[in-house]
């Protein structure tokens, strides 16, 4: 295996770990001074309120989970970037008060270490992980499998068997060719289906009254889920017509309105408010998310896994984040956010809002990609990219040190230019200020 210095690899940092502001509840918030009364800054009141009853947390713990979610965000950018293919995968504690991340080799520790987090010595990367569930995607499950994941936390694939299907699911992952010390087959009463309804409603309708949920707003309309509708199919509340429109495989969508409707940069959180879309950043495993949809409203829980495939009637679909928040029938296409950060849209799932179950969305990212979309948004856009992977020295003002630890509200100058430090670290070489907005914030 070619191995590269920490040093090296650090230096691979570039303007993509800008997208790691993502809440904006402070790195070093604590749990001291919380009252039922105190939102974090930054958090909407409503989904504030929902992670409590959901999650079971006292406000002190909701606003310790919020924290730590944000700094998992910010550590995830920045290894991810720092050890490209050897990156293995970032994840929150159960209880959200720590991150952690894998590691197969020596310079991955050093990095994971010198960002606050703990370090966890496993045998696959995330991009091993990945080709086996691309094997188990290529190949049409039986009946039996409910679906499958990648799970960073046990460093294997999951494949999810109803109770007297277990052999045939074996037999499956065998028939894959995937490499059977990285696949774990799991006994399941998961029985995934699509949450479109046809009952009246709000959010909007299709055709002649199938009712789905809006995602989020995009330039000219809204994303939503790919089985709510096909290409050319017209929308009322808002009116509309589906541009275009994957499932299964995928299960995304977006639809067009009409002239006279005006997509906003809002999420409806049920309790006769908003929360405002800040962005798109991908929160990690463990990070505590939020959904809204127009039968169950407003309800919150964890991500569990991603990169995961689920066997509908219609077909398996691919690349979902699994899920415990709950859903049900008409919340299909329905908005997911971490804080202020769109996640993605609701795809399905099993159980429902009374009993709990598993669910699943389809991440937004990929969505606008797909579709050349720009999502609507408020606010600032944070920091700006820079062209170069290594800052240069300045003539003078450099106050930043590599092999120096920096607390949270901490600040430098690099070349002349003064910073303040967003999440505790010890710096390396390559992670020079104007590199790495995920850590630093010019002031």
């Amino acid at each position: 295996m070619n191995r590269r210095p920490a040093a090296v690899l650090t230096a691979l940092l570039s303007a993509a770990v800008a997208a790691a502001l993502a809440v904006t509840v402070p790195a070093d918030a604590g749990t001291s001074g919380a009252g039922p009364d105190v939102t974090p800054p930054g958090v909407a009141p409503a989904m504030f309120t929902a992670l409590q009853r959901d999650l079971r947390l006292t406000p002190a713990q909701a606003t310790e989970h919020l924290a730590t979610d944000q700094r998992a965000g910010r550590i995830e950018e920045v290894l991810r970037k720092t050890l490209g293919t050897r990156y293995a995968g970032t994840w929150v504690s159960s209880r959200g008060t720590a991150v952690t991340a894998g590691v197969n080799d020596d310079a991955a520790v050093a990095a994971v270490r010198a960002l606050g987090a703990q370090p966890v010595r496993v045998r696959r990367t995330e991009a091993q992980l990945t080709a086996v569930a691309e094997r188990l995607n290529r190949t049409k499950p039986p009946a039996a499998v409910a679906g499958w994941y990648v799970d960073v936390v046990t460093n294997s694939v999951v494949i999810l068997a109803r109770p007297d299907g277990v052999d045939a699911a074996r037999t499956f992952a065998a028939r894959t060719g995937a490499d059977p010390t990285a696949v774990r087959v799991q006994a399941s009463v998961e029985n995934p289906r699509p949450y479109q309804d046809v009952i009246g409603g709000n959010a909007y309708y299709i055709g002649s009254g199938s009712r789905c949920s809006v995602g989020f707003s995009v330039t000219g309309g809204f994303v939503t889920a790919g089985h709510c509708g096909r290409p050319g199919a017209r929308t009322s509340q808002p009116a509309g017509t589906f541009q275009g429109s994957t499932f299964p495989g995928r299960d995304y969508a977006w639809v067009r309105v009409d002239a006279g409707n005006t997509p906003r940069p809002l999420v409806n959180n049920y309790s006769g408010g908003t929360v405002a879309v800040a962005g798109s950043a991908e929160a990690a495993v463990g990070a505590a998310v939020c959904r809204s949809g127009s039968t169950t409203g407003w309800h919150c829980g964890t991500i569990q896994q991603k990169n995961a495939s689920v066997t509908y009637a219609e077909g398996t679909v691919s690349g979902l984040t699994r899920t415990n928040a709950c859903a049900e029938p008409g919340d299909s296409g329905g908005s997911w956010l971490a804080g202020s950060q769109a996640q993605g849209v609701t795809s399905g799932g099993s159980g429902n809002c009374t009993s709990g179950g598993v669910m699943y969305f389809q991440p937004v990212n990929p969505i606008l990609a797909a579709y050349g979309l720009t999502l609507l948004t408020s606010g600032s856009p944070g920091p700006q990219p820079t062209a170069t992977t290594t800052a240069p020295p300045g003539p003078g003002g450099t106050t930043w040190q590599a092999g120096t630890g920096y607390a949270a509200g901490a600040q430098v100058s690099y070349a002349g230019v003064s910073y303040r430090c967003l999440q505790a670290h010890t710096a390396m070489t390559g992670w020079e200020p104007p590199n790495v907005p995920a850590l630093w914030q010019r002031v």
